[in-house]
């Protein structure tokens, strides 16, 4: 897959680049991320890109002609690309739209800064526009970082263990369940805390089961509506509702 971000800061996305999946992604050649600045679009000789809002206000706004030129520039090199803004007032970015993305030939994601960008830009160059949250952030490098992380990990072959993905919180519609690693019962200040039984017995049904019962609990104590969406879809199966009915027994007698 390719990738190209157009940022007022291209050295932001290049550092990012270099390390964790991402990073090795890239240097196997499973994932081609590049930045391109609408500065070296700009005409002037002070090679400006944003300019004071009409009406008046704080701040400045992102200029039509440079940012357009990158955003083509940009578009001419990954032809079949989708473009993305990565804007606060987005539809929010999840498990599903990352998946929808991931099977692009390429994508063009535009990082605002400031007040944002020339709204005429954005309805006439921008296929979509993504958020990662209901908060403002200073500019769009995090949210485009965040959206490629997401992306880069469910392609082919970039994560050693291919289950890996498929297990992530969200591929089921449910969050993930605990995880727990060596040594079995902790020392110092956590002494006596232990593994649950059921993960060293080596019953890889029972484990199952106990997975997703947590999964099940997790996801009912912590995001309801995504319980609430998979039950309403009819995705909860026979199982999944009796062991979801005995978390929530198990957990009302602890409050108890």
């Amino acid at each position: 897959m390719q990738i190209a971000v157009i940022t007022l800061f291209p050295e932001f996305i290049a550092a990012a680049m270099q390390v964790g999946v991402v990073g090795r992604a890239q240097e196997r050649g499973q994932v081609d991320v590049q930045a391109m600045t609408p500065r070296d679009f700009a005409s002037d000789a002070r090679k400006t890109v944003d300019d004071r809002p009409y009406g008046g206000g704080p701040g400045m706004v992102l200029k039509v002609e440079p940012t357009r030129s990158a955003l083509r520039a940009a578009k001419d090199k990954l032809p079949g690309s989708r473009c993305i803004y990565m804007g606060a007032d987005g539809a929010p970015l999840t498990q599903a739209k990352v998946a929808e993305l991931a099977v692009l030939p390429g994508l063009v994601l535009l990082a605002g800064r400031y007040e944002g960008v020339d709204e005429r830009l954005l309805a006439t160059e921008v296929d979509e526009t993504i958020s990662i949250g209901d908060y403002v952030l200073s500019g769009g490098e995090l949210p485009a970082l965040v959206l490629i992380d997401a992306v880069v990990r469910t392609l082919p072959g970039v994560l050693g263990d291919e289950e890996s993905a498929q297990q992530d919180s969200f591929m089921t519609g449910l969050l993930d369940w605990p995880h727990y690693t060596r040594p079995e019962v902790l020392e110092g200040e956590l002494e006596g805390l232990k593994v649950p039984e059921v993960l060293i017995g080596g019953n890889h049904e029972a484990i199952r089961r106990w997975r997703l019962q947590q999964a099940l609990g997790r996801t009912w104590l912590r995001r309801p509506d995504l319980l609430a969406a998979r039950v309403a879809s009819g995705a909860l199966t026979a199982e999944e509702q009796t062991l979801l009915a005995e978390f929530k027994a198990a957990h009302a007698s602890e409050a108890g």
